[in-house]
């Protein structure tokens, strides 16, 4: 019989590519991780796993057990939640992970809806961009991720996840007061291409929608300062240093005295923000108040 938690295992080795990555989510040695996959093998009787240099990718036996160790975790944390729901009810302690304009857009409010709603959960905030924030869901080091679409974000139809689409926002363009755009109702994109700009390191969510969306008005932006800080982007834009594009909510409450913020002219990039949680844990008694505050406050 077949283990759950070496299914967990396998998973975990599944996403992360190697057994020393897969072993520090897990809490694990590599040994360890090592020792349980080849039990895991001798279980099903199949080779799962071709080791190489770069580390591990899965054979076809281990794909087609990975497609049944979703569906089995999916259904452990649905009789997790149904069990939590006939035991303990709405008591308890829930971890929420958003990028920092989330915090202040959705999660914030939603945690002063659940004081009146569901008096007796606990949120824990833990600030991360959306790119960590998935793993940490799926590493079970978080219960709900308020994460952006990315480049290589699981999809919609990714069977290890539940998501809840929140709010979908569009990002200007933060000028200069000197830039000779800055008068302009609209700004095309195209008109930036010889500017410098300032945005998100690689990896950041909205530094894959900048890219994209230069791309897509026909240059690549050459990024001349880097900060995941937009408070820091719209300063260095005020300096004179650089042209930018900010997600809208980001530039509340911000001094933009000194900066011409403007609409891009077509269709604006945009990034889409959504909660996911494990696959079957969005009933458990303690998520699922968490993300009907969610839904609720994002409208």
């Amino acid at each position: 019989m077949i283990e759950a938690r070496r299914l967990h295992i396998l998973r975990a080795v599944a996403d992360h590519r190697t057994v020393t990555a897969a072993a520090a989510t897990l809490y694990l040695t590599p040994s360890a991780v090592s020792q349980q996959l080849t039990a895991l093998e001798q279980e099903t009787g199949h080779r799962l796993f071709e080791r190489g240099a770069r580390g591990v990718r899965l054979t076809p036996a281990g794909e087609i057990l990975l497609t049944h160790t979703n569906a089995v975790l999916a259904q452990l944390e649905r009789a997790e939640a149904e069990l939590a729901a006939y035991s303990t009810g709405q008591a308890g302690t829930a971890t929420v992970t958003s990028f920092a304009t989330g915090i202040g857009l959705v999660v914030a409010p939603a945690l002063v809806r659940l004081a009146k709603t569901a008096p007796g959960i606990r949120v824990r905030v833990r600030d991360a961009e959306g790119d960590a924030s998935l793993p940490m869901v799926l590493d079970r080091r978080t219960d709900v991720a308020v994460a952006v679409e990315y480049r290589g974000a699981p999809g919609a139809d990714d069977p290890r996840l539940t998501r809840l689409p929140l709010y979908v926002e569009p990002f200007d363009a933060v000028l200069p007061i000197t830039h000779s755009h800055a008068e302009a109702e609209r700004v095309p994109l195209g008109a930036l291409a010889k500017d410098a700009w300032i945005g998100p390191f690689p990896g950041n969510p909205c530094h894959d929608v900048v890219v994209l969306a230069c791309e897509q008005a026909g240059f690549q932006p050459t990024m001349e300062h880097s900060s995941d800080d937009f408070r820091a982007v719209v300063a260095l834009a005020s300096a004179g240093a650089g042209v930018s594009l900010v997600p809208r909510s980001a530039l509340r409450d911000m001094d933009l005295s000194q900066v011409a913020v403007r609409p891009v002219e077509g269709v604006a990039p945009t990034r889409r923000v959504f909660a996911a949680v494990r696959c079957g844990a969005e009933k458990h008694p303690l998520i699922s108040p968490v993300l009907e505050a969610l839904r609720e406050v994002a409208g």
